[in-house]
């Protein structure tokens, strides 16, 4: 692991003590850390090891332990820093939403997805199982994102706005989405997506910083920098799959964001 890791994991599980602690972010000295010496370059004459690049397709076999990825699932094994991120998640009471919430869903997918999915939060599917989009919306939200070449187990991670279910499902407040907001943001940082495809207006609306509505928002790509010297990721917005189920007259327009969103996709690769 790279100094510039080491520094991004304090300064969240900084944040994530502080939240915990009284709800108020304390400033505090950086702490000096020092690259990682894999085995191999120390017997080489101890250079350190760069950042891993993306692996060639289906060869993770070079990849050191923290970046390696499960044949089977092909998501982060233990010990890689997204794992770190769910721990924070699945530990976190920095709003109400941990007294009532039977399981945390942190997220789940690639571990170098092409595209990020945001949703807004989980729901009692989902809450149950703390897996995201695993009901019927889920399903539904699979069978979109197949009809363009895109798999959770395969090439995307799907997420959520707030990580744990709000009571009757109703909109995620302020405040809770202000306590997840840094969870997301590293994971973010961590996966670094390709692409960001946004699900329902809740999620688009915070992720942008807008107060635009979703009909406005989608069709059209914007962009999202976790920090300003970062290069900026392009955002995609459609309708969240639940409102597509309740009214079918959003499958179209939905079905051309997807098209954009493969398009873009095609550019890109």
């Amino acid at each position: 692991m790279t100094a510039e890791e080491k520094n991004t994991i304090a300064r969240f599980l900084d944040l994530a003590t502080d939240y915990l602690k009284d709800g108020h972010a304390q400033n505090r000295a950086g702490a000096a850390f020092q690259d990682d010496v894999f085995a191999d370059d120390a017997l080489q004459g101890g250079l350190h090891a760069e950042d891993p690049a993306e692996p060639a397709s289906g060869d993770f076999s070079s990849l050191p332990l923290a970046y390696q990825i499960d044949e089977n699932e092909n998501s982060i094994a233990a010990g890689g820093d997204i794992e770190s991120i769910a721990a924070a998640v699945q530990a976190c009471k920095a709003c109400g939403l941990a007294a009532t919430r039977t399981h945390a869903v942190p997220g789940e997918g690639a571990a170098f997805p092409l595209v990020m999915v945001i949703g807004e939060g989980p729901g009692a599917d989902e809450d149950a199982a703390g897996r995201p989009f695993v009901g019927k919306a889920g399903q539904l939200l699979d069978k979109m994102l197949a009809s363009i070449g895109l798999f959770r187990d395969k090439n995307c991670y799907i997420a959520n706005m707030v990580k744990c279910r709000p009571p009757g499902n109703r909109d995620p407040q302020p405040q809770e989405i202000a306590a997840c907001f840094p969870f997301l943001e590293q994971q973010i940082m961590l996966l670094r997506p390709r692409l960001i495809l946004c699900v329902g207006r809740i999620a688009s609306k915070n992720l942008l910083k807008t107060d635009k509505g979703i009909n406005a928002l989608r069709g059209t790509f914007a962009e999202f920098k976790v920090n300003p010297s970062e290069e900026a990721i392009p955002v995609l917005c459609t309708f969240h799959p639940s409102a597509i189920l309740r009214d079918e007259s959003l499958k179209r327009p939905a079905w051309e964001d997807l098209k954009l969103l493969n398009s873009r996709i095609e550019n890109k690769e």
